[in-house]
């Protein structure tokens, strides 16, 4: 199967909740725009943005990031930005109007996407197709998808595990020195140097050039052994990175468990996960349909207050104990920052205004391809239903 083939194979576009004063009337402070983009990611296309029209970054907000890799649409603000247009090679931004807030996540009714699936075989396109009715039955679970867990190298060493773990050097050289598959050529000669000279700190200072790992070194270099103090100097960005990927790793494993223990065997369909399996339900029965479709897991962490009679007790409680670390424990101590998100995130997604249509791929002699419009809920990944769609 091919995935994003082409770029306007994977077609993605934000439907606002929130409507502005049109151009050249009054309204707020916050200028609204749209912004169309192809072979950019969002903070790229961004920072792009700013440079040209000399923005702050703290004036300008959004809703989300869009793949690099597809035809996207999303919407911005900034405050008391500039009333006009910008186009520059591979992305575009059209000026709609005024708001009186900043545009955020909170302000995306859902997302639109219209998703080709190519080089499929005669039974893969059918198997696909068998699977879409039952996804418009029982929904798709809610997993968070390999776009989470840019920051894990190999999928099973975490840094936020082992910062919770106290760990701190095991973590900063994960952090530092693990390879990840998209590694540019400076990054992979970074890393071979720092795990070259892990220790050597004087000898990895001189031949690191300038940049953030250089600057972490020439903290260690003066305070060798202090690895947590180190790890409190990445950035906080990465810092955010490193707990939501295991925080997000724990919590799938919560909802496959939590499927597991209520669906048949025969109703579940594997799926391999970057960082782990999970599975995917083709049916649901009908004594847990209802809890399944008002579904909500928490984020766990040790700011979860821990309710032994929530329905969700006993996934948090198994899952923690796989993880060798009581739901007490998960935070890091001796400092305050970073700390775990704290929420609920539902566990099934519900794909409404699903279409599709099947038929012989012409970018590809012999074999077929299948066509798919839908909506889902912010935060939710479309990949997700693309995996179940291709799931044995």
């Amino acid at each position: 199967m091919k995935l994003r083939q082409r770029p306007e194979d994977f077609r993605v576009e934000e439907f606002p909740s929130v409507t502005p004063t049109p151009p050249g009337t009054p309204g707020g402070p916050f200028a609204f725009y749209r912004l169309d983009k192809r072979g950019w990611t969002t903070p790229d296309a961004l920072n792009a943005l700013r440079r040209r029209w000399k923005v702050d970054f703290r004036r300008l907000s959004y809703g989300g990031l869009k793949d690099r890799h597809a035809d996207t649409t999303q919407y911005l603000t900034i405050h008391n930005g500039p009333e006009k247009h910008h186009d520059q090679g591979g992305f575009k931004v059209t000026y709609l109007g005024r708001l009186g807030e900043p545009y955020t996540s909170e302000h995306i009714r859902a997302n639109g996407f219209m998703v080709t699936l190519r080089s499929l075989s005669a039974a893969d396109a059918e198997r696909a197709q068998a699977a879409l009715p039952e996804v418009a039955d029982v929904g798709v679970p809610n997993y968070f998808d390999d776009q989470r867990f840019g920051s894990v190298g190999d999928g099973t060493a975490f840094v936020a595990r082992e910062m919770v773990l106290g760990n701190f050097e095991q973590a900063l050289k994960l952090a530092l020195a693990a390879p990840y598959e998209h590694d540019r050529a400076e990054a992979r000669r970074e890393k071979a140097v720092l795990d070259a000279r892990w220790g050597d700190w004087a000898a990895c200072k001189a031949e690191l050039p300038r940049g953030h790992a250089r600057s972490i070194v020439d903290y260690l270099v003066h305070h060798p052994t202090d690895f947590k103090g180190a790890c409190a100097r990445l950035r906080p960005e990465l810092q955010g990175l490193y707990l939501s990927a295991w925080q997000s790793h724990v919590w799938n494993k919560m909802l496959a468990r939590w499927l597991t223990e209520r669906v048949p065997a025969d109703q579940l369909a594997p799926v391999r996960l970057k960082t782990a399996e999970v599975v995917m339900p083709r049916a649901m029965p009908e004594a847990v349909r209802a809890e399944w479709d008002v579904l909500s897991l928490p984020l766990p962490s040790a700011r979860l207050k821990f309710d032994p009679d929530a329905p969700w007790a006993g996934v948090v409680t198994a899952v923690m104990g796989e993880e060798g670390i009581p739901l007490e424990e998960m935070r890091i101590r001796g400092m305050q920052k970073p700390f775990f998100s704290k929420g609920e995130r539902a566990g099934k997604v519900a794909v409404t205004n699903l279409a599709w249509s099947v038929g012989d791929d012409e970018l590809n002699r012999g074999r077929r391809k299948v066509e798919l419009r839908f909506e889902l809920p912010r935060g939710s990944y479309a990949t997700m239903l693309v995996k179940r769609l291709t799931a044995d």
